[in-house]
């Protein structure tokens, strides 16, 4: 897949089926859409093109309110580039963007850098200034500019429609299952190992520490089981906890902890993938080290179970 920023797109392209959104996730709903995108393209002999932003623009807009985010820019790039996408646009979102009429979006990108021949969105998509412009505009001016628009459904199989803010609310609840349902992947994270405090290691537990970027999507405290890989590509069944650590502090910054298991590595200043299975228990406080320690051997039991059936 090629990537371009806005403005640096080849000049006199071929005719395109576009799709315009954040595509944070790239979950089922998104794929479906960019499935009817490749449908089109094929029918009409077109190349498919994908808009998406950078930042998510309610980083820019609302920043108060701006969500944790599902992938980073260039997962997201990664996981429509294995769409089979053909060109990829990354806008800049920023204040002067945000001004932007839905008109002269369309005008200005759809039509006149891209030359749209169809663009396909999902049917509650919104765009242009305080996101004025609806499916039902885009297809007004769609009219009179000369491109097709399709508008697509993302309910799921029990009508519910399948989003990024739903995918999000699961993974507030720790419920990664149900999130992987509907991304049609494990959640998954990317960071560096940093050095912690050594506590695992005391108590033959050894951890990583993954230090991930601040505006990704961690799911709730609790304890999980993952399969981490390394830099090397090498892959791990690991016990995961996401809190506190409250039996040793009374309050400590969240930090997520990965136990791989049988692996006996030094693995400071690694890259880290984290892919999460499933939720075991909620975080708890332990009156004694023997007795969280015989806890983490239990967890460590039910994820070495969970991942080998």
């Amino acid at each position: 897949m090629q990537v371009f920023s806005e403005g640096a797109y080849p000049p006199d392209p071929p005719r395109a089926a576009v799709s315009v959104g954040v595509y944070d996730g790239v979950h089922k709903g998104h794929r479906h859409v960019l499935s009817r995108l490749h449908e089109h393209a094929a029918d009409r002999g077109l190349t498919t093109v994908v808009v998406t932003f950078d930042p998510h623009p309610a980083a820019v807009v609302a920043p108060e309110r701006a969500p944790k985010l599902l992938t980073t820019l260039d997962r997201r790039l990664e996981l429509l580039a294995d769409t089979g996408v053909d060109r990829c646009v990354v806008v800049g979102f920023d204040p002067l963007r945000s001004t932007q009429s839905p008109a002269s979006f369309v005008e200005r990108v759809l039509v006149e850098e891209l030359r749209a021949d169809v663009v396909v969105v999902g049917e509650n998509f919104r765009f242009g200034h305080n996101r004025q412009g609806d499916v039902a505009l885009l297809a007004e001016i769609a009219d009179r500019d000369g491109f097709a628009v399709e508008p697509v459904s993302l309910d799921d199989q029990d009508g519910e429609p399948i989003s990024s803010t739903r995918i999000r609310a699961l993974l507030s609840l720790g419920d990664v299952a149900s999130a992987a349902e509907l991304l049609g992947r494990p959640h998954e994270l990317d960071g560096h190992v940093a050095r912690g405090d050594g506590r695992g290691r005391e108590l033959g537990f050894p951890t990583a520490n993954l230090e991930v970027p601040e505006e990704l999507c961690v799911p709730a405290v609790g304890i999980y089981a993952g399969i981490w890989t390394r830099q090397s590509g090498a892959r791990h069944a690991a016990a995961v906890s996401i809190g506190r650590r409250p039996t040793f502090y009374e309050d400590a910054e969240v930090l997520i902890e990965a136990h791989l298991l049988d692996v006996d590595a030094d693995l400071y200043g690694e890259s880290g993938h984290l892919e999460f299975a499933a939720r075991l228990r909620g975080e708890e406080r332990y009156d004694t080290l023997d007795e969280l320690v015989a806890q983490i051997g239990l967890d460590v039991d039910a994820t070495r179970r969970l991942l080998s059936s």
